[in-house]
């Protein structure tokens, strides 16, 4: 989604260590680290796929992948945002790891594509450019989460919300319509609870979820020649997928739905000890940020176009590459060469902490 992926800098939660002298302090919890780490490997693989849609395994798997990759990290994100509150320099690192990296990313890619000939130039912070819609959302996310702390039902407020959003025309400012539409998955996040992820980590929740993701990707393959794409990117009003309101309400909620179900049947399957990757969870804004640059590149330079890629063993080269591409940019190196863009350190921009003024 560090950031998206990362929970933009949230710690993860653990269990506490044992007693000792001073204060306890919290061990990271790897099952999530993990989760991360697995979920950043599906946004690249599914980047790579979108080139290869011609050939049927690649357009069932890119379909699939596309159901519930994103809510996955905004689940996450939810979940590790619960105790976000404006106070104790909280505002500030919103700030500096999600709202400078996203300024950063939007110059660094407008120029990007403006420098391979592909565009003229053009910069505008106001409506997201490629995978920079997911800083400029979650950082309207996060502002929001007191809100959704203080009423009773804030999954049914948040999925009425994104189910009107999508019956009117809000513009391309901010991709709005991602920023609403997928904001009941956040929501979610916020309202989950430790022991609802223990339910996924009993032994009898694995088998569940495999049968559930192996009949979920089936499935994909049965309708991916009868439905619209525009569907799985959460960012179009229902006029212009040429359904009324009602077919798009319906569809919408049957899509919230499959994604709740599939993100669950995903975690189901996810490690809960500490592998060798474990640790490249805590970096998986990087690679999310990152690796755009990859398959741009590719795109530039009409690689996508060789006929080799466009079989299924060249679909299966290709995922292999995106995830070997995907780990590197978890690694240490890419964190200390581009930590200065993603996790700025900007003591100089602010003021000392003031505490509110009391009111006489």
């Amino acid at each position: 989604m560090a950031g998206a992926p990362e929970a933009a800098g949230a710690a993860a939660s653990g269990s506490p260590a044992p007693q000792g002298p001073g204060p306890a302090r919290k061990v990271r919890d790897p099952f999530f680290d993990n989760a991360k780490y697995f979920a950043i490997l599906l946004v690249v693989a599914g980047h790579s796929l979108a080139n290869l849609l011609n050939v049927p395994m690649a357009k069932g798997l890119y379909l699939f992948i596309y159901l519930f990759h994103m809510p996955l990290f905004i689940v996450i994100t939810g979940y590790f945002s619960r105790n976000w509150t404006f106070a104790g320099g909280k505002a500030r690192k919103l700030i500096t790891n999600v709202g400078v990296p996203y300024v950063v990313f939007e110059f660094a890619y407008s120029i990007y594509d403006w420098l391979a000939g592909r565009n003229h130039l053009e910069i505008s912070l106001l409506n997201p450019y490629y995978l920079t819609w997911f800083l400029c959302a979650l950082f309207m996310w996060r502002l929001s989460t007191p809100v959704w702390q203080q009423i009773r039902w804030p999954l049914a407020v948040a999925t009425v919300f994104a189910l009107l959003s999508y019956m009117s025309d809000l513009g391309g400012t901010f991709d709005i319509h991602r920023v609403i539409g997928l904001l009941p998955f956040y929501v979610l996040g916020l309202s989950l609870k430790p022991q609802h992820f223990e339910l996924l980590k009993k032994p009898i929740a694995r088998p569940i979820g495999a049968v559930v993701l192996a009949a979920g990707l089936a499935g994909t393959y049965l309708v991916m020649d009868h439905m619209s794409r525009g569907w799985i990117y959460w960012k179009h009003p229902n006029f212009e997928l040429h359904v009324g309101n009602l077919t798009g309400t319906v569809v919408r909620i049957a899509m919230f739905a499959a994604a709740v179900v599939f993100v669950a049947a995903f975690l189901s399957l996810i490690p809960r000890g500490r592998y060798w990757f474990t640790s490249l969870g805590s970096y998986t804004l990087y690679a999310y940020l990152l690796h755009g640059f990859v398959t741009r590149l590719l795109n530039f330079t009409g690689w996508w176009d060789a006929d080799w890629m466009h079989t299924p063993t060249g679909v299966v080269i290709v995922v292999a590459g995106a995830l070997v591409v995907g780990t590197f940019l978890c690694s240490k190196p890419v964190v200390r060469t581009m930590s200065w863009a993603l996790e700025p350190k900007m003591t100089w921009v602010f003021t000392p902490l003031r505490r509110p003024a009391r009111s006489r």
